[in-house]
């Protein structure tokens, strides 16, 4: 993309673009891994005998994202993210609830992925 000066690329504003997406992209599986383990007493709600396997399963799925989350300095913790989206998704075949839980936050890392093709190129 050009700026209005002409040949020069445009710039996103940000002191350090970098940091802003690593930020964005550490922030998304914080919170993915917040709403998970907040998610479980919800689901053992809704069903009542909730076996052990499937919080066991959101257990593991929220401390990958808090470890992606602490190594978005490393380019393939973007990858690792994505894949952490589609075990989400696929656990859905254990809950219902997680598969729209899954749903969601592929949305966000969709969104944080543009975002940081965006700022980054």
């Amino acid at each position: 993309m050009t700026g209005q000066g002409g040949g020069q690329p445009r710039r996103s504003g940000l002191r350090d673009p970098q940091r802003a997406v690593r930020g964005l992209g550490a922030a998304a599986l914080g919170l993915e891994a917040l709403v998970l383990l907040l998610a479980i007493q919800p689901i053992r709600a809704v069903d009542g005998d909730l076996g052990g396997a499937v919080i066991a399963v959101v257990v593991v799925l929220a401390v990958i994202a808090v470890v992606l989350a602490g190594m978005m300095r490393r380019p393939w913790a973007w990858h690792a993210g994505t894949v952490l989206q589609g075990l989400l998704l696929l656990s859905g075949l254990l809950h219902w609830s997680l598969f729209v839980l899954g749903v969601m936050f592929a949305l966000v890392w969709a969104y944080a992925l543009h975002v940081r093709r965006v700022i980054l190129g």
